[in-house]
């Protein structure tokens, strides 16, 4: 039987308000109504809120509506006021919101003297480069890690209440403070955007040709540099102490690396960069794999030929060879009439796996052991 949220029956129960009809409003609306939950949306943008309820993300509110749970998911500089609002306009429900920094919303809340015994703040650590409502997805939230920010005066049914909603959408409920959120999301988020974004920043002055040249690595370092300038100032401005102590960390890093490459024959500059490289790999293997496990995987890349289903025919062949896809990524060369699959299998899977498709006749462009 399958796992996924939606076979199974909702712990979500009544009325659910969803205050933000973008892309997390409008996903965690879709998410609900596959298990028939009734959802009410709300947007101050008329076409926005029309545009996610013809999506099927939820319907418009009544009069009569007393919900049990409102999810506010409008950008950081108005979350205070509109967790205000639906506090006093919903006196009897539980109000959390998704919003991507926890404390400055919490702090100025307490500075107004706002009565927070019902507001549970959260963030859904998931999200797209492209937002809105055309954007959103049900399954956004699968296997994605959802913080709960509790605190003393939180009462135990209603972070039940928060913690379910996490999880009938697939996501794994994390407990931390609004102090430890802001830093972590600071280091694992907030700071890699500024980061992708001033590098593909260098792209825009790039000769035509090098841009020809350009490979899966820069890819992969500038993917998240599509995001909304808008949305972004608000996020770093709101977590600006944080993120200003990790990027001063990190030009300190890049300077002593600019400096051995000045000298590169100068006594230590090559342990200096050395270090450097070897310090990111110990940093990466660190970070959770499939399904949260910190396990590293091998690499296979196969050269799959542009044609319509050689990838499908690939997957079935390592399929009936037994080995499991943990991770893909494709990468195309310009003009060439094939592209390269890079497939991360188990360690024991590896040997199989190579010797099983060249014996297909696949092509491995190379893998781990090479």
């Amino acid at each position: 039987m399958s796992d996924s949220p939606s076979a199974r029956a909702s712990r979500t129960t009544g009325t659910v308000r969803i205050v933000g009809a973008g892309l997390l409003g409008a996903s965690i609306g879709h998410a609900l109504r596959r298990q028939d939950v009734d959802v009410v949306l709300a947007d101050v943008s008329p076409s926005q809120l029309r545009l996610a309820i013809d999506y099927g993300a939820g319907r418009d509110a009544r009069d009569d509506d007393r919900p049990g749970l409102v999810v506010v998911a409008v950008p950081p500089d108005v979350t205070a006021d509109v967790v205000q609002a639906e506090l006093e306009a919903h006196p009897e429900a539980v109000v959390t919101d998704v919003a991507s920094v926890k404390l400055e919303p919490f702090t100025e809340l307490r500075r107004r003297g706002v009565d927070l015994t019902r507001y549970i703040g959260s963030h859904p650590l998931a999200g797209r480069e492209r937002g809105g409502a055309i954007s959103a997805r049900a399954d956004l939230f699968i296997g994605r890690p959802w913080v709960v920010c509790r605190d003393e005066e939180t009462r135990a049914a209603d972070l039940a209440v928060v913690e379910a909603l996490a999880l009938d959408l697939g996501a794994m409920p994390l407990e931390m403070t609004p102090q430890e959120h802001d830093r972590s999301v600071a280091l694992t988020s907030h700071v890699p955007q500024v980061v992708a974004s001033l590098l593909a920043a260098r792209l825009a002055s790039a000769e035509p040709g090098s841009l020809s040249l350009a490979g899966q690595g820069v890819r992969d370092t500038t993917r998240i540099a599509a995001s909304a300038p808008e949305l972004w100032v608000q996020i770093l401005s709101a977590n600006a102490g944080p993120v200003v102590e990790v990027l001063d960390a990190l030009a300190s890093d890049l300077r002593e690396v600019s400096d051995a490459l000045r000298e590169p024959d100068a006594p230590g500059a090559r342990r200096t960069i050395a270090d450097a490289i070897r310090q990111g790999n110990e940093g990466v293997s660190l970070l959770p794999g499939k399904h949260g496990q910190n396990r590293r995987f091998e690499q296979l890349i196969v050269m799959v030929d542009d044609t319509p289903g050689q990838l499908g025919r690939l997957f079935g062949e390592l399929g009936e060879l037994g080995v499991n896809v943990e991770d893909l990524r494709l990468e195309h060369s310009p003009g060439a009439q094939f592209g390269l699959a890079d497939i991360s299998v188990a360690p024991d899977a590896l040997r199989g796996a190579v010797e099983g498709l060249e014996a297909r006749g696949w092509r491995i462009a190379g893998n781990t052991n090479d």
